[in-house]
């Protein structure tokens, strides 16, 4: 079938989740372009879906909804309004200029309460040393006295002798993170859960990650922050657009998790003509120099093939099955650094809870989203509390849904372990935490989610050869996370397909500005 007429263009998405949802939705509000999104699984969202288990509810990776470009916040807050409260204006602080939360001005109708934003503070602490410490580490009162004198003083003088003394040419996350804050540091807070993270030593590992994901994040900016964060909540906005992302307090979260935004965004592309295609694997896609002609998809149910022509093409698909997906093949070269990029893969078990012994003074439920384990000798890598994302996020109040989140690789031994097997090891490990008496384990469920990670190793260090290829195609625009090989949070990954969709507006042939997004430190602002 070739959905493709005279009278309209037709723009061919792989890929359901922020980056290709966006694009199909940017096409259809500002042109006459028709879409059509391709979907290998059954569900919306990539890995900012949300699972329903027994109506408690999983946020894969946890996605806090806040962005430093007025753009995204906006778009978010034009599919789902913020939730009206007595003690919430539902407005929302750009640049000290006060928006509406809804492009129309009006406020959410009382039939409008369950597809809404909730405004959460966001708190996250470090197990380590058998204690937590606040998450970013601030050089308080408390973390010294848990770290002790000695430990310290040589953090002190590890990060002076940085200054003093940096690598001149970081070439390696190691170094990127001693010269950014002292080896004794870096080794305290950062090299372990790291490496837990991508399972190879961040010597082994581009500093580009580093510039990419924490490039704002330094010593002399958290403590700029302690200064100025009452201002920032004197302001009563979630905007922050001068704290670093790391060091945001406060930030939106659907209520239903962040599958809810891109279920809606779904629905919405639907309504004005756009076409979802769910259970459509790519197998194929036809090119002729300097051109996308066509894509042959297999509908993993029914085993039906169907080919399709387009005059746009948009991939989010994991940049290796692009490759490979080629007819005729690309030059070896793109194949070589194709087959050996790298992926970090993700396991998470949800626990359900009758109690948790991690408390306030005052008894209640601790306050964290997440919890960073920095410890080397247990496998999990972080912690969320699904209670404190959203309430919703929780069948039954009066219990505790943790998420457990363990970082692998595809088929290695933790990948391959059975979920009894992973779920006895979750249970055990909180309790040698402190964390969980087995007993209160009430049910559990295990979820995989493969290439949650684009590695920066592996044949990475040639991945230009790869932007070369690709931007030969005059109507193909490689966005998103997979799509980009790149880790981008949520918004750069809407930031792509905003990017592309202005592109193809103003005719502009370049993809250098879509390269460019997250790469500098002010990358989402708007110029």
């Amino acid at each position: 079938m070739t959905p493709n007429t005279a009278s309209r263009k037709t723009a061919l998405i792989i890929g359901a989740g922020p980056a290709g949802l966006t694009a199909a939705y940017e096409l259809l509000k500002r042109t006459a372009i028709l879409p059509i999104v391709l979907e290998k699984s059954g569900y919306l969202g990539g890995i900012s879906r949300t699972v329903n288990y027994k109506g408690n509810r999983i946020d894969i990776g946890g996605h806090r909804f806040f962005s430093k470009s007025d753009r995204v916040m906006q778009w978010w807050l034009d599919i789902l309004p913020m939730q009206q409260t007595a003690g919430n204006s539902a407005q929302i602080q750009y640049q000290g200029q006060s928006a509406t939360v809804l492009a129309s001005g009006r406020a959410a109708s009382p039939f409008d309460t369950d597809r809404v934003m909730l405004l959460r503070h966001r708190k996250s602490r470090i197990y380590f040393m058998r204690t937590f410490f606040n998450y970013p580490i601030t050089l308080s009162a408390d973390t010294l006295r848990k770290l002790g004198l000695v430990k310290s003083i040589r953090i002190g003088l590890s990060y002076l002798r940085a200054l003093a003394f940096p690598v001149r040419k970081a070439e390696n996350l190691e170094q990127f993170f001693i010269n950014r804050f002292g080896r004794e540091l870096y080794l305290t807070f950062f090299k372990s859960y790291t490496e837990k993270v991508w399972g190879i030593a961040c010597s082994k590992i581009s500093a580009e990650w580093g510039a990419q994901r924490i490039k704002g994040l330094s010593i002399p900016n958290a403590f700029a922050h302690i200064f100025t964060r009452l201002a920032v909540k004197s302001r009563g906005g979630v905007s922050q657009k001068g704290v670093e992302t790391s060091l945001i307090e406060q930030f939106l979260y659907p209520k239903f998790g962040p599958g809810q935004m891109w279920e809606e965004v779904a629905r919405r592309v639907q309504s004005m003509g756009g076409q979802i295609l769910m259970h459509s694997n790519v197998e194929e896609i036809e090119h002729a120099p300097g051109r996308i002609l066509a894509i042959t998809a297999r509908n993993t149910n029914s085993g039906e093939t169907r080919r399709m022509e387009g005059d746009y093409f948009f991939s989010t698909l994991p940049v290796k099955e692009l490759v490979s997906s080629m007819n005729p093949a690309p030059p070896a070269n793109v194949r070589e650094v194709a087959n050996g990029l790298v992926y970090r893969d993700f396991i998470t078990v949800g626990l359900l809870c009758r109690s948790i012994k991690l408390r306030e003074k005052s008894g209640e439920l601790i306050k964290d989203n997440w919890i960073y384990i920095q410890e080397s000798d247990f496998l999990v890598g972080r912690l969320q509390i699904f209670n404190n994302w959203s309430p919703s996020m929780v069948a039954d109040p009066n219990t505790v849904w943790i998420g457990l989140e363990y970082f692998c690789t595809e088929g290695d031994a933790l990948w391959n372990r059975t979920d009894a097997d992973l779920i006895a090891l979750s249970i055990s490990e909180l309790a040698s935490m402190n964390i969980l008496d087995p007993p209160d384990a009430l049910d559990a469920t295990v979820l995989r989610m493969p290439k949650t990670y684009p590695a920066y190793f592996g044949s990475y260090n040639r991945f230009s050869e790869i932007v070369s290829w690709a931007d030969s195609f005059e109507n193909l625009f490689l966005i998103g996370r997979n799509g980009m090989h790149k880790y981008n949070n949520q918004d750069h990954s809407m930031l792509t397909a905003m990017t592309a969709v202005d592109n193809i507006l103003s005719n502009v042939r370049s993809r250098d500005n879509l390269w460019a997004l997250n790469t500098e430190q002010d990358y989402q602002e708007e110029k």
